[in-house]
């Protein structure tokens, strides 16, 4: 099967572009022919057909004017049009598999891909076909559902990106040209939620996609060999360095107790963690890590710790904690508690409320060595049944069959 994966990035920024690299990964180790479509970067992963990436320029620091003007390709990107095209008729892919492209790619690339009738399946991996800004949060970091009756306009209103105008207001038109001229559920054959959170979201918003989605969690690459015996006493936070993540939270929940804790990641809550733990001995920022060096991390924590405070949806952080027999200590919120089950892979606590942390981190702290053993083993056997990669190409597979059999 020749297999066309389009993607904004060819590199891991978050947890959906590791998705994507991994699905291309998974689908060549399993025979298949796999065509990548993204965009330039110094970062990207080798790919034998990039010379027909796209490039995706940084608007921010330029001026109004530039701004305006260049915001007509965070639209509708022209290049990526006339780029997927030949990509298509030079390869014949017999379906394509998409993952985020708004605000790079963009919906061009939906018409191409109806114009050369190629069937199409879309991994959703936020809230954008449903928030304009993505992840329900208001420019205050509160949960928001204003715009659930497709008055986008709400957006502009509240500022909702970074309390922006301009941003919120391109936002805003995006959402609207989805709504009116390339509607997703009018182009895409089928949805992939990673959440039943999700799906059951989105069904609420629109019923059109209850007939033409399915769930199907993340995967991760599991490690044959794993150990309950070579932890080093800490807990562990990992991944995007933002308010939303819920990391200055877990800064005063673990402030409370005296619970060795170690920050692994990069992003604009950044320069605070670092000037915010200073007086403590108990906090400890690492910085960037990825490969065998967060590897190493993850197996030698006592549980990895997500606090989030917006609808998380399948986040890789729970499934790589537990693909290497690490509980995981998580909010109540999203997607997470379908798969932190209370007691047996993990601990919850309610999300935004630091007493409540607190409480779980001192309780994890003080299990039995027994009692851990029983967790980390639970967890590790819910990650073979779940997110291994031989699970998820089973069924993916009978999703691609499914649609092309249409």
């Amino acid at each position: 099967m020749r297999v066309l994966q389009i993607n904004n990035y060819h590199f891991i920024k978050g947890g959906a572009d590791r998705v994507y690299l991994n699905t291309s990964k998974l689908l060549e180790d399993n025979g298949h022919l796999v065509l990548n479509f993204s965009s330039f970067n110094p970062s990207n992963e080798k790919c034998v057909n990039s010379k027909l990436f796209i490039p995706i320029y940084n608007n921010r620091q330029n001026n109004i004017f530039v701004k305006i003007w260049g915001s007509k390709n965070y639209l509708y990107n022209n290049v990526a049009f006339k780029n997927l095209t030949r990509l298509i008729k030079e390869n014949k892919p017999d379906l394509a598999h998409l993952h985020l492209y708004y605000g790079g790619l963009t919906s061009s690339i939906l018409k191409v891909l109806k114009d050369l009738n190629i069937p199409v399946i879309q991994t959703i991996h936020d809230y954008r076909l449903l928030c304009p800004a993505n992840a329900f949060l208001d420019n205050k970091g509160q949960i928001c559902e204003k715009c659930k009756n497709r008055f986008y306009l709400q957006c502009t209103l509240n500022r909702c990106l970074e309390g922006n105008f301009f941003y919120s207001s391109i936002l805003t038109l995006e959402a609207y040209i989805r709504k009116y001229l390339i509607n997703p559920l009018d182009y895409v054959d089928h949805f992939i939620f990673v959440s039943n959170f999700s799906q059951q979201k989105h069904i609420e918003y629109n019923k059109r996609f209850s007939d033409k989605s399915s769930l199907l969690y993340n995967f991760t690459f599991i490690p044959e060999r794993w150990s309950i015996n070579e932890n080093g006493g800490y807990f562990l936070f990992f991944g995007r360095l933002s308010k939303e993540k819920g990391l200055l939270t877990l800064l005063e929940a673990i402030k409370n107790t005296n619970i060795k804790l170690k920050i692994v990641g990069r992003g604009p809550l950044q320069k605070n963690i670092e000037n915010s733990i200073l007086n403590f001995k108990n906090i400890e920022f690492l910085g960037h890590k990825y490969g065998a060096d967060l590897d190493k991390l993850i197996n030698e924590a006592l549980y990895i710790v997500v606090p989030s405070e917006w609808y998380e949806n399948n986040p890789m952080t729970v499934i790589e904690a537990f693909a290497h027999g690490r509980p995981v200590i998580g909010a109540d919120i999203g997607g997470i508690p379908e798969i932190v089950i209370k007691n047996k892979t993990g601990f919850l606590f309610e999300s935004r409320n630091v007493e409540s942390l607190t409480k779980v981190l001192r309780g994890a702290d003080s299990l039995s060595r027994s009692d851990y053993s029983t967790l980390s083993h639970t967890a590790r056997t819910f990650a073979e049944e779940n997110f291994s990669s031989q699970y998820h190409y089973s069924n993916l597979i009978q999703i691609y069959s499914k649609i092309l059999n249409k």
